[in-house]
């Protein structure tokens, strides 16, 4: 699998509060809407910016602050591909694959705002299409590449009637 997009790159220590602000919860569940409003106080223009299929690149521990599962959803329903970390915190880095978000750790220092990217899934490589590099990806375990090919938690679930990991 392959994903190829633009950049759209953010720093260290992107906080939920930053993803989708607090203020956006009395959205209710709806996703769409709040996705209008992902990393305004980073961005204000940024939600406007990411097109269907575009990939966030950022430092180190991605996703810090509160549990929040609104999060991954709104990342997911602004149309982004993927996220490009150095690293994630740990319970944003779980609920992004509940809801079948990717989420890949690479070294992230070299990519720049609107780099034309190619994500091979395969290979566990970003090619910077831009820049000419590839960078290596830290493989996922074959249990988190399962749930995340399968759209998530619930999908994964109600494919096989529970946990199945793929030998």
């Amino acid at each position: 699998m392959i994903l190829k997009g633009k950049t759209h790159v953010l720093g260290n220590d992107v906080n939920t509060d930053y993803i989708i602000a607090a203020k956006y919860r009395s959205l209710g569940l709806d996703f769409k809407a709040m996705a209008k409003h992902l990393f305004e106080d980073l961005d204000p223009n940024i939600s406007g910016r990411i097109q269907k299929g575009d990939l966030l690149v950022a430092g180190r521990n991605f996703g810090c602050g509160s549990s929040r599962e609104f999060a991954p959803r709104v990342i997911q329903e602004a149309g982004v591909a993927a996220v490009l970390a150095r690293s994630y915190a740990r319970i944003f880095y779980r609920n992004a694959f509940n809801v079948g978000l990717w989420l890949l750790e690479c070294e992230t220092g070299e990519i720049a705002f609107g780099d034309e990217i190619e994500v091979d899934l395969e290979n566990w490589v970003v090619k910077d299409l831009t820049k000419n590099l590839m960078i290596p990806v830290n493989p996922l375990p074959p249990f988190m590449l399962q749930l995340v090919r399968d759209g998530g938690l619930v999908p994964h679930f109600k494919k096989w009637g529970g946990f199945h990991i793929m030998e």
